[in-house]
């Protein structure tokens, strides 16, 4: 898959891409990401690509022009590249912004598995509103929170993306992810058995150095149900309504009285 990535600061992609374990993504071009620095398409001397919105206000907006320069040169580079008229129309074109819809783990699923798309990374006070309407397919948040600009929601998709592919992790890293199935994960413990502490040597809990792996499974679910039901009990809901519970999931529930 390709990711396309409009941005005024194309140099804060390298060092993200070339660490950790997901960059066995990005080295092998499983996800190949292609970097376009936004100013190459202004037409000025002074390359600039924003100005002062309509109507007075603070700060400076992308201008609606060189976001049309750069996405033209993208999908003809697609073209080039083999990508037939009706794969580009269908191609994302996405916009972070703190307006968007809230990028879950289940589209992050569903970018993993698809041919990429075009990400926009804003900048400033935001974007021209006329390239969105006729440009931006869908626009993605990452929370009730607002940012500098895209490029982090940009490295944080790539990299959520990334870690989903073949042989980047083992399958079952992250087949237990927390939301891979609608719920937050169980906690994890590590060496030493006991850890020491002022109030006394801290142990891991007994069930998982029992050996016995259905009763591990099972205090795993429950830990991650217990926890779910605290911190995000709306996802405990729509578990439910999506028939995802199982009949002791529903019993460990009602034990809780949350």
């Amino acid at each position: 898959m390709r990711f396309d990535v409009v941005t005024l600061f194309p140099e804060l992609f390298g060092p993200h891409l070339g660490q950790g374990i997901t960059r066995r993504a990005f080295e092998s071009r499983q996800v190949d990401v292609r970097l376009w620095p936004l100013r190459d398409f202004a037409e000025d001397a002074y390359r600039r690509v924003d100005d002062r919105p309509y109507g007075g206000g603070p700060g400076m907006l992308l201008l609606a022009q060189p976001l049309e320069r750069a996405l033209a040169a993208v999908m003809a580079e697609r073209g080039q590249a083999g990508a037939t008229p009706s794969a580009l129309s269908a191609l994302p074109v996405v916009h972070f912004s703190p307006t968007g819809a809230p990028l879950t783990q289940a589209r992050v699923q569903d970018f993993a598995v698809g041919a990429g798309a075009v990400l926009l990374c804003g900048r400033y006070e935001g974007i021209d509103q006329r390239f969105i309407d006729r440009h931006v397919t869908e626009e993605l948040s990452l929370g009730d929170f607002v940012l500098s600009g895209g490029e982090l929601p940009a490295l944080a998709l790539l990299d959520a993306v990334a870690r989903l592919q073949p042989e980047v992790l083992s399958p079952a890293s992250h087949q237990q992810d927390s939301f891979s199935e609608g719920l937050l994960d169980c906690p994890h413990y590590s060496r030493p058995e006991l850890l020491p502490s002022a109030d006394g040597d801290v142990p891991v809990p007994p069930v998982l150095l029992s050996g016995h792996h259905a009763r591990i499974a099972r205090w795993r679910r429950e830990q991650s149900l217990a926890l779910t039901a605290r911190r995000r009990p709306e996802l405990i809901a729509a578990a439910r309504a999506a028939g995802r519970l199982s009949s002791a999931d529903e019993a460990y529930l009602h034990t809780l009285k949350l």
